[in-house]
């Protein structure tokens, strides 16, 4: 009777590994019984008694064909291999169904034509849970999974420290190309071949011969009444000056180190407090003699050469005066700015070579300077009423309204970048340019009108008539009395409309006030 074809007896389908299983130990027996009682039918002596530990021996040594045709074999650690069918869902045009694709037996067999991907293509799918992480990247767990991870760039200015870390590079350093390094940010410094270094050289070359050739033309003429009326002193310690601005454009051009930035720090502010502490003193003495004209026949007190010098440089000491403060209290020193250009995008970023001026203290540095200026304008404004041609009077005053619309434009130009990458090129040149035109104006307005009538017409180069003091004060009085509005006319050309004889008096009254401020000088 065969079971589920002559009975309707349904076998356990475990049962083959159970028959299996007794097979394996007849078999083991079989073998340890030729090896023990060989010839012999029946058990002998030796196999009276069995030895379990022997007998297991022989058991892992079998191999034969089970029922299901499997052959029956142990490894070496007494397992049974694994014996596996592999199968695979599969949807073709009208049908559904597992099909047989490979099967394990000790290793992986598999039919690869046989397989189905989605997409109908026939390339193998990765069948991993991440994808190893490129250089540059950290590894960041999935909460849960362990063995699963998400790759994330270390971005900015981060660096790979290991596997699952990104760190920030020190502040002086960069992230390679890839990431997994720090490399030195590039040092930058305004370079003397840069386009925002050659306009301002240029500019100050050109200054420079410029000052050159109208000292070497008063120390010529150091005599003549031109010269002379335009105050000898303070036109030279004026030149100072005006040199001095133009050749700062170098200090400021000059790789940053100790020297230099010390040297900026005293020569910065002193060629413009040397320029308006001489021209405050000018338009300061204009202005008490002709008040003093107005109301006595003797001479205001400091107007002569001396006490002009006197004058000049005390208010030029105060300006070095600060300047020694500041060394004592932060000494000078080039420092490298590593956030001045630190950009978003590391590659960009550059570390700024510069002293270590702060646009604070470039404020404090040039604040005495602007007061000056703001100072001589206002008794520029105040003398625009004097006779024309009186000391340098209208040239003065135009001097100073301009160089007030410089410096004007300097401010919002220097400050409105400061959040520019290119920030140091921008300021420095502005810087420079602003006070190289500041000294040109005063050359320029001050000098070579007087230069051109040395060189061109020594004719008009001739001393004016003298008279008193006392002429000198009518003329002022007269000149108020009859006309009131002159004074607000430009360059106080107070013409009495009254009578043609007042006229002719007034100006030969200005002539007597000519003469009586150069006989002062």
């Amino acid at each position: 009777e065969r079971i589920g074809k002559d009975s309707s007896y349904e076998q356990e389908g475990k049962v083959q590994f159970v028959v299996d299983a007794v097979y394996a130990m007849a078999h083991a027996l079989h073998s340890m019984h030729k090896d023990l009682c060989p010839g012999k039918v029946g058990l002998c002596s030796k196999m009276d008694t069995i030895n379990g530990t022997q007998l297991l021996k022989y058991i892992r040594q079998v191999n034969f064909t089970g029922i299901a045709g499997t052959p029956v074999v142990f490894n070496m650690n007494g397992d049974a291999p694994g014996r596996y069918e592999i199968y695979q869902y599969q949807i073709t045009n009208t049908t559904r169904e597992y099909k047989i694709i490979g099967h394990w037996t000790d290793q992986l067999h598999l039919d690869t034509n046989e397989m189905q991907w989605p997409g109908a293509t026939q390339e193998v799918p990765s069948s991993i849970c991440s994808q190893p992480c490129r250089p540059g990247q950290r590894k960041k767990i999935v909460k849960g999974i362990p063995c699963c991870w998400h790759c994330e760039n270390c971005d900015g200015y981060q660096y790979q420290a290991d596997t699952y870390t990104c760190k920030m590079c020190r502040f002086d350093l960069r992230p390679n190309g890839n990431h997994t390094g720090c490399d030195p940010i590039p040092i930058v410094k305004l370079e003397w071949s840069s386009p925002w270094a050659v306009i301002p050289v240029l500019i100050a070359v050109l200054g420079i011969m410029a000052t050159l050739f109208v000292v070497a033309t008063f120390v010529r003429y150091n005599d003549t009444p031109i010269v002379k009326a335009s105050g000898r002193e303070l036109s030279y310690v004026l030149l100072t000056g005006i040199f001095l601005c133009y050749a700062t454009t170098f200090l400021m051009i000059s790789a940053p180190d100790v020297f230099i930035c010390s040297l900026r720090r005293i020569f910065l502010g002193l060629g413009m407090s040397i320029s308006y502490a001489a021209l405050l003193t000018k338009t300061n003495r204009i202005y008490r003699i002709f008040e003093q004209g107005k109301m006595s026949v003797s001479a205001p007190r400091f107007i002569s050469p001396a006490s002009q010098l006197v004058i000049t440089f005390s208010l030029i000491s105060v300006q070095l005066l600060g300047v020694c403060i500041w060394f004592g209290v932060d000494p000078s020193q080039a420092i490298i700015d590593y956030e001045d250009q630190r950009t978003a995008n590391p590659k960009m970023a550059r570390g700024v070579l510069k002293c270590d001026i702060s646009d604070l203290s470039l404020i404090c540095l040039l604040g005495y300077s602007m007061l000056l200026m703001v100072t001589c304008t206002v008794y520029a404004i105040k003398t625009r009423g004097v006779p024309e041609t009186f000391n340098e009077a209208k040239p003065i005053g135009f001097t100073m309204y301009t160089t007030c619309i410089v410096w004007l434009a300097f401010i919002p130009i220097f400050f409105g970048t400061s959040q520019s990458a290119e920030k140091m090129y921008i300021q420095t040149t502005t810087l420079t340019i602003s006070v190289s035109l500041s000294a040109s104006v005063s050359l320029g307005m001050l000098y070579m009108p007087k230069v051109y009538v040395v060189l061109f017409h020594p004719e008009q180069n001739v001393p004016k008539r003298k008279r008193s003091l006392k002429a000198v004060v009518t003329a002022a009085t007269m000149s108020n009395k009859f006309n009131p509005k002159g004074a607000l006319r430009p360059n106080g050309e107070a013409k009495s409309e009254l009578c043609e004889s007042l006229e002719t008096q007034v100006l030969a009254s200005k002539q007597t006030y000519i003469s009586y401020s150069n006989h002062a000088i």
